[in-house]
């Protein structure tokens, strides 16, 4: 059952208690739920490490190893929609976390709020939840919420998101902000649609940070290649040599990278994560980017990744990806989903 409180005495009940029980509050700005023992000691050691996860059902064996990496301590979930459902999964199907907390961004004047903050900065894994990814950056950009994520990695603490929450990873994002979620088959109609909306430099995540990644979800599910792609062909025509990579994760499967750098991926469905070089390409308003000499490398289950150099050990396939004509092409032939 769920006991609602005021804010502040629900913190100090949990202080003094270091009860398990589930509560949660509403603000005008922000809501706020916990479950577990928010005021015990955190069991094992605190590791850095980054969880990418595409959307969709979560694969439970990447949640183990990201629970390690928090000393299989305190969990707080971020999400700018919906309620408790991470945190009551987490805690409750998954297990091996002292205690998770959830905050609901309902506007950006919660990220100012110094009660908020507390919990973040507490936390030993931050773990941001799928949503829009739009709310994420209008909420949190230029305020000390994205400050305080950026300090939690640099200080050796792991973070996680799945859908709109890996969206927001790399060092590019979609940011999703004209109310539309682009599609490969609008980005193939008109390269230089409005709907290409990007956000460079909102979270520091070494080393998305430095390799340039631009990420991706749901994607092979959403045949969303053209359109990584497109926006990758954007970002190049901006920054010219700058580092720059694309990163998409197919639903239920989640990257993982150690303090090394050292990835691995787990999937329940047989998923890969794609890793796009751009190559040759021209960008004309009205028609379809035109490309040619992309490299895609698939990381599979099986393959281990080198996230400093992103080259990839018994890579799951590896193709030569083009734009031709509005048709996109890999050869040889990758495992597409129709």
């Amino acid at each position: 059952m769920r006991k609602v409180f005021s804010h502040s005495l629900m913190l100090l009940c949990a202080l003094l208690a270091g009860c398990a029980s589930v509560s949660g509050s509403r603000r005008a700005a922000y809501d706020y739920y916990q479950i577990g023992d928010v005021a015990a000691a955190t069991p094992g050691k605190v590791q850095p490490g980054l969880m990418l996860v595409g959307g969709g059902e979560w694969p439970q064996e990447a949640f183990g190893w990201f629970f390690e990496r928090a000393g299989h301590g305190h969990i707080v979930v971020l999400r700018a929609s919906m309620q408790d459902q991470n945190q009551r999964e987490m805690y409750q199907q998954i297990g091996g976390v002292t205690s998770v907390r959830t905050l609901v961004f309902r506007s950006r004047e919660a990220a100012f709020d110094p009660e908020v903050l507390a919990v973040i900065e507490s936390a030993d894994g931050i773990f941001i939840g799928g949503g829009d990814q739009a709310r994420y950056l209008r909420f949190w950009q230029g305020t000390p919420v994205q400050a305080a994520i950026n300090r939690h990695v640099a200080a050796g603490k792991p973070l996680g998101g799945t859908s709109a929450g890996l969206a927001v990873q790399g060092r590019h994002v979609y940011g999703a902000l004209d109310g539309g979620s682009l599609t490969s088959a609008q980005a193939l109609a008109d390269a230089r649609t409005s709907g290409i909306t990007l956000v460079s430099d909102f979270l520091r995540l070494e080393p998305l940070y430095s390799s340039g990644i631009l990420t991706d979800t749901h994607f092979n599910e959403r045949q969303r290649q053209a359109r990584l792609m497109t926006m990758l062909a954007h970002l190049a025509e901006r920054d010219g040599t700058a580092p720059l990579l694309g990163l998409g994760v197919d639903e239920e499967t989640a990257l993982c990278i150690d303090a090394a750098g050292q990835g691995r991926l787990y999937s329940r469905i047989g998923g890969y994560a794609w890793l796009f070089r751009p190559g040759a390409f021209t960008l004309e308003a009205g028609k379809a980017l035109q490309a040619q000499d992309w490299q895609v490398t698939g990381i599979g289950t099986q393959s281990r990744v080198n996230a400093h150099t992103w080259q990839v050990e018994n890579p799951a396939f590896t193709a030569q990806a083009a734009i031709r004509a509005g048709q996109l092409q890999f050869v040889p032939a990758v495992p597409l989903k129709p």
